[in-house]
């Protein structure tokens, strides 16, 4: 076991030195000690500034149309997910989380297996990452599905314009694709999850909430080892919420309550965009 005391101490810690705390039985990578590795960061006084993030970006008002939203954002996300490896899941992993996560959001199976055959019989539509830049200089990603290109284009134009925004080519490159693995926080302690985070291949550990506020914790790892680390985790016991592909910001945009308060309102404007798929940023609130 980990000392109480590494947490305390070490208020950003990095996997290799967890590493030399740890019995052997763990079976760590001789590649830990040269891969860069971000910080793991899970204490309470740490992620407080992310989670006022995270309660603030939320989407507001009742939960069922909430849900709507977010069922609809999923059955657009399993459209690309058809469109690049096909509609059957057991052939699809990409599609296969997909379905896994819309069944954690308890989204019904005929609505899950219905968007899953609008997503087989639906017109070409191309995919595509604008790059933005929010109010206080932070970072957006915005992920489009489109069948029509120079509409989507204005529409996010105008939306940024209108809500302190713009676009931003190099914005990209403050973003890592990484596979982001999910689980219950409730369900292992933080000086625990930093153990499996090391016995499983993940990178990094973070705590945040979801949509509803309930603490969860992403284990996070390169693209190639999200099926080898999700596998880990459920064979130490732990429940997967979803597993899937992220962008995970390199660097974070400190806001004040002002700019976050006005980085959530465009961010949900884009959000509400039918085209748009996911918008990633880079916020941390000021503490």
């Amino acid at each position: 076991m980990l000392r109480p005391a590494l947490l305390r101490a070490g208020r950003s810690l990095r996997l290799p030195t967890l590493a030399a705390h740890l019995p052997a039985s763990c079976g760590l990578s001789p590649a830990w000690g040269t891969s860069p590795v971000r910080p793991l960061q899970l204490s309470s006084a740490l992620c407080a500034g992310h989670n006022k993030w995270s309660k603030v970006k939320h989407i507001k008002g009742p939960k069922d149309e909430a849900r709507a939203k977010t069922f609809m954002k999923l059955g657009m996300l399993m459209r690309i997910a058809v469109k690049e490896g096909g509609s059957n899941p057991d052939l699809n992993i990409n599609l296969a989380h997909l379905v896994e996560q819309c069944r954690s959001k308890n989204m019904p199976k005929a609505s899950i297996d219905a968007a899953i055959k609008s997503a087989e019989k639906a017109k070409p539509a191309s995919q595509h990452m604008f790059e933005a830049r929010g109010p206080g200089g932070c970072l957006l990603l915005v992920e489009v599905l489109t069948d029509n290109n120079s509409r989507t284009l204005q529409d996010i134009k105008r939306l940024l314009n209108k809500n302190g925004g713009m676009l931003s080519d190099g914005a990209r490159h403050n973003f890592n694709r990484r596979g982001v693995v999910v689980v219950p926080g409730h369900s292992v302690s933080a000086e625990r999850a930093l153990e499996m985070a090391i016995e499983a291949g993940a990178e990094d550990v973070q705590e945040t909430e979801d949509e509803e506020e309930k603490l969860q914790l992403k284990f996070i790892c390169t693209t190639s080892d999200l099926n080898k680390v999700r596998g880990s985790l459920e064979g130490l016991g732990l429940q997967i919420t979803s597993a899937g592909l992220e962008f995970v910001p390199r660097n974070h945009s400190s806001l004040d309550q002002e700019q976050l308060e006005a980085a959530s309102t465009l961010i949900e404007a884009l959000t509400d965009c039918p085209d748009v798929v996911r918008v990633w940023d880079n916020i941390q609130a000021d503490s």
